[in-house]
């Protein structure tokens, strides 16, 4: 239902007037969507080049996007220990990648949020040393000085005296996180590279707005006044504690009297997942949450499941919701606040969130609109949510037996699904909705259907090794429908096959890609398992893989060498009168007629050139 203009370059159009020059935290009576692109480990599915080809379908659905943080770690890695600020090539795609998905989002009306993490930061070499970065003239250095003087409980500061640095005479000013440099935000240095980086982030890589990482990690005041020098058109904190706590912190980032930041809500997470995983639904009455209270609505980031708090596998220390995603993200989308799709939920429920969104809009709900429990029971929760006009409801039902409840007279069914309702006042106007349920429907078919231009073929994977000591060559496989027997159980298969190029021995295997949905992932190994390298995952066709010296987390980083020059194949000829695709089974009048080298599929075969 994104039917209004684009004015003056402003992204959103689900606002009820045009934003100011400087959003005062979070917009007020902003009617817009959210949606968390990424997923703990989710590589392949937050690809900067994977998201930019899903830009059409979001933009119906979405006015803003959080990505993962986007700078350079140093290896594999889902940003949360950031070192470099201005290089921009991550393992979520280059720098170039990254500025072709935020001008794309741009252009269909997205605002793409920055993960922010500026509470600490990765060192070069030892404990107190990082880089050096120039940008537009200038060098942008944190020292050792910059380092709070408590830093992982004192053990910072007795290596620095041991070795002649100086710390920072400033204790944190927020809680401390043994792991990396805890940084000294009083620092004026500190102050003037996190500037500088903010300003970067919006004015020339061109994010619309923040998310800020670890919000508890030190003192509020200094959000502030980065997002009063910044201005950001939105910013959310992660403060991952009490309503009151989270409230207060949103307080604490006044600058001239106005909160500069919203918060994601953890106590309305925390009701809705109470409610599901404990099979009382009357738990959602509950108030002790930002948006329960009318103050503070506006700055509610609603969300039901994040990259920390899902499963991520056996044995977690997380703690998701175990059931009724449906339900849980129908009370989220139905009350006021911000909400904030997970990724994995996106992909999974899409038909029914966007008839959940999309009743939103219908009805006009914004991050300040009122509501009131109807009813409240262990079965069933029951919201009533003030619409756009006066006399237009929205009703919510959500829980196990949510037809058991009887609505007052006046409300007609909009949409359901599996233990949740939509009721709109009959004073909605629903004439156009049959057909957003159709176009609706007419995406889902689309989705589920195979590319019709896409041919199936082999992918051949080869890889080779910098690692001194590495003799030979595991490949441990698992695909897209996470079938992991491919190549056996830990650690996969010995791979003996081997092709000379350019002076260089590579391992190689082929794997057959029957879908355009279907993918291989794998690790690399030698001997029995170890040393291995990082997951590779997303593979569908030929790819070049080197596994470098750098390691992440204990494991050797491998990098992807396919576009590097001077990787050359003996051409073999294409067979005359025969079809010739791409790797993306697209269809070429002549593979040799396309006067670029590469990778194609003729009579079943690859044809290198």
């Amino acid at each position: 239902m994104k039917k209004f203009l684009l004015l003056f370059s402003l992204l959103f159009p689900f606002t009820s007037s045009l934003l100011p020059a400087r959003a005062q935290g979070w917009p007020s009576d902003y009617e817009g969507v959210m949606l968390q692109g990424f997923y703990w480990d989710g590589f392949s599915d937050s690809r900067w080049n994977v998201l930019t080809k899903q830009a059409d379908e979001l933009s119906r659905y979405f006015t803003l996007v959080w990505i993962p943080q986007s700078g350079n770690c140093d290896g594999q890695s889902m940003g949360y220990n950031p070192k470099y600020y201005f290089d921009q090539n991550s393992t979520f795609g280059t720098e170039k990648e990254l500025r072709t998905l935020i001008s794309t989002f741009k252009q269909k009306g997205i605002g793409t949020i920055a993960d922010v993490v500026i509470n600490h930061r990765q060192n070069l070499s030892n404990w107190v040393d990082f880089p050096a970065e120039t940008y537009k003239g200038v060098t942008y250095q944190m020292l050792s000085t910059d380092i709070c003087s408590d830093d992982d409980g004192g053990k910072c500061k007795q290596w620095a005296d041991q070795n002649g640095y100086k710390l920072s005479s400033n204790k944190d000013s927020g809680e401390g996180w043994d792991g990396m440099r805890d940084l000294d935000h009083a620092s004026t240095n500190v102050q003037k590279c996190i500037n500088a980086y903010e300003d970067y982030l919006l004015n020339d890589l061109g994010y619309a707005g923040f998310r800020y990482d670890v919000a508890k990690g030190f003192a509020a005041k200094y959000f502030g006044q980065y997002n009063a020098t910044a201005k950001p058109l939105f910013s959310v904190g992660e403060v991952w504690d009490s309503n009151q706590t989270i409230k207060n912190w949103i307080d604490g980032t006044k600058v001239d009297g106005v909160s500069q930041s919203a918060a994601f809500d953890f106590q309305f997470r925390y009701l809705v997942r109470d409610a599901i995983n404990g099979n009382n639904w009357s738990k959602l009455a509950g108030t002790n949450t930002l948006v329960g209270t009318p103050d503070y609505r506006r700055y509610s980031v609603t969300f039901v499941e994040n990259h920390d708090t899902e499963n991520r596998g056996p044995g977690a220390e997380q703690d998701p919701i175990k059931a009724d995603t449906l339900a849980a993200n129908a009370i989220m989308l139905a009350l006021p606040g911000t909400p904030c799709i997970f990724l994995k939920h996106w992909m999974a429920c899409k038909h029914d969130l966007k008839l959940m969104i999309e009743a939103r809009h219908l009805v006009g709900i914004t991050n300040t609109t009122t509501y009131n429990s109807m009813a409240s029971k262990a079965e069933y929760y029951v919201a009533r949510v003030k619409g756009r006009q006066e006399g237009q409801y929205l009703l919510a039902v959500v829980g196990k037996t949510p037809w058991a409840y009887t609505a007052p007279e006046g409300y007609k069914e909009l949409c359901s699904g599996h233990h949740w309702r939509y009721l709109v006042s009959e004073s909605v106007d629903t004439k156009g909705w049959d057909a957003t349920v159709q176009r609706i429907e007419e995406e889902t078919k689309a989705e589920n259907q195979e590319d019709p231009e896409f041919t199936p073929h082999t992918a051949t994977i080869y890889v080779r090794s910098e690692v001194s000591g590495w003799s030979n060559m595991n490949f441990y496989t698992w695909d897209s429908n996470n079938n992991t027997q491919q190549n056996g159980n830990w650690p996969g298969s010995r791979i003996t096959a081997t092709k000379e190029i350019d002076g260089k021995t590579w391992y190689y295997a082929t794997y057959d890609i029957p879908t355009s949905k279907y993918y291989v992932n794998f690790v690399f190994s030698t001997g029995t398992g170890s040393p291995q390298s990082v997951d590779v995952t997303g593979v569908s066709e030929d790819r070049f893989f080197v596994i470098t010296n750098q390691q992440s987390g204990g494991k050797y980083v491998v990098e992807d060498v396919s576009d590097a020059t001077g990787i050359t194949i003996p051409l073999v000829g294409i067979e005359n009168n025969s079809a010739v695709y791409d790797l993306q089974g697209r269809r070429l009048n002549n593979a040799s007629a396309t006067g670029h080298q590469g990778i194609y599929i003729n009579n079943g075969k690859k044809i290198v050139r």
